[in-house]
């Protein structure tokens, strides 16, 4: 079947925008500090933080990438079975909730900074706005796929028009704003997903007739996968979970650990729901759509179910894509303020001029971000980049602040360095042998981090 865009969609698109953005301005006037913009006062109860949490987690690379891209050009199981790395970053995370909300920080490289001094702040910074304007920039892509089924215009007009939406709505009202649309969608789009599911596969012709038209091994465990081509696709979402700020700021900003329990919770549920419907959409879309672009998948099924569904679903995804956009660019503003900007350029800057500093900060990074989407051949490549780059980079260090407290200054700078160039030459070099760059980067991370603190230990105790 070829796409046919449906006007009647764009108008569920439009409304749920206008009302994310009357949400956005209301909340957007409680904002009267940092601590508000960024942790949104820590009032977070537990509805709102996993709403908050699931949303910016399930994003553009969830409904485009990850779980959405793998069961349609790979398998059914390893798009459901992308799940599976969320639920361990998630209880990890849990685990160690109450020590992330007793620093109570900004910024993760405030936390770097703290163990093993500004050299590895700076460094966490350089590579947070790596890893996240390449986030940002698959996420104006997924809105440029919504907005060419529901209009017809080109994926690149619609990408423009989606950076656009996205960097107004992180501008107004950082997370204050943020976090109340991040809840509402993350309920909504459960709804439609739940909805959606047995009308596609039955506008598919039923699963007997999917089974039929796919090719076996698309049922396989590991579908047309081999082992490390999975691990290359599991592994960065882990370790991007692992250390993201967004979730580190998310849990900071609740209003007790008893709400962090709760909410987290809740975002397993979420996840649990979520990750693999969508996988089964996509996988179904095989079969109606199969010569389409792979990050299309889900958004292209809202053109085949009754209008009123497939607008719920498309507003839906719309919301979560915008939302973690707004997230992720939101952060990678806070670093530059704080960690360059406050610590560097203006030193004694108040409150309110860090505040402004940030605001403008965030369209430049947003055109940035706009830019990058034309480097990379797909959603799920530019995804697979930003989640390693930063896995690596940050998140074995990060990690051994609160799980080994004998890590060294030295170990962590050395596993930071070692982690993000490693990372960039497997991914300049082209991948070499198909292998993803998380199955050289990441464990050359870890592997530095333990031997430079053993030696540097033993050198601490001659002296």
């Amino acid at each position: 079947m070829e796409l046919e865009f449906n006007p009647h969609l764009l108008w569920y698109v439009i409304g749920y925008g206008i009302f994310m953005i009357i949400l956005g301005v209301i909340y957007s006037k409680k904002v009267s500090n940092s601590d508000d913009f960024i942790l949104a006062g820590k009032s977070l109860g537990p509805i709102v933080l996993m709403g908050t949490l699931l949303a910016t987690w399930v994003g553009s690379g969830t409904v485009t990438g990850g779980p959405n891209s793998i069961a349609y050009s790979h398998g059914i199981w390893p798009g459901i079975g992308y799940v599976t790395p969320s639920l361990i970053g998630i209880m990890l995370l849990m685990a160690i909730s109450a020590k992330i909300r007793n620093y109570g920080k900004y910024t993760i490289s405030q936390v770097l900074n703290m163990k093993y001094g500004p050299v590895a702040s700076f460094i966490s910074t350089i590579v947070i706005i790596l890893a996240y304007v390449g986030i940002v920039s698959y996420q104006f892509k997924g809105v440029g796929f919504i907005l060419h089924v529901s209009t017809g215009i080109s994926v690149e007009t619609g990408t423009i028009l989606g950076a656009a939406i996205i960097i107004f709505l992180a501008t107004i009202g950082g997370l204050m704003s943020v976090a109340p649309t991040d809840a509402f969608s993350a309920f909504l789009i459960l709804i439609g997903l739940i909805i959606a599911v047995p009308l596609v596969i039955s506008v598919s012709g039923g699963w007997s007739n999917i089974a039929a038209e796919m090719p076996s091994e698309r049922f396989n465990l590991l579908g047309n996968l081999t082992p490390l081509q999975l691990l290359g696709f599991y592994v960065p979402a882990l370790f991007l979970l692992l250390g993201d700020q967004n979730m580190y700021q998310r849990i900071s900003a609740s209003n007790s650990n008893r709400t962090t329990k709760i909410g987290t919770i809740g975002w397993i549920i979420g996840m649990l729901i979520a990750t693999p419907i969508v996988a089964l959409i996509a996988f179904s879309a095989k079969t109606i759509f199969p010569g389409i672009d792979p990050g299309m998948a889900l958004i292209a099924t809202t053109l085949v179910i009754p209008s009123f569904i497939g607008g719920l679903l498309i507003a839906a995804v719309t919301a979560f894509i915008v939302t973690t956009g707004n997230s992720y660019l939101l952060s990678a503003a806070t670093n530059i303020t704080f960690d360059i900007y406050g610590a560097y350029i203006n030193k004694h800057a108040s409150d309110k001029q860090k505040l402004m500093f940030m605001k403008m900060l965030i369209p430049i990074l947003g055109v940035i971000a706009f830019l990058l989407t034309s480097f990379f051949p797909s959603v799920l490549a530019i995804q697979m980049y930003s989640y390693t780059v930063y896995g690596a980079g940050i998140t074995p260090a990060l990690l051994a602040i609160f799980l080994w407290p004998k890590v060294t200054k030295q170990a962590g700078i050395s596993s930071m360095v070692l982690g993000v160039i490693s990372t960039l030459i497997w991914e300049f070099s082209g991948n070499p042998l198909g292998i993803n760059s998380s199955l050289i980067s990441i464990p050359i991370a870890i592997l530095t981090l333990l031997i430079v603190t053993v030696f540097t230990k033993q050198k601490t105790i001659t002296y």
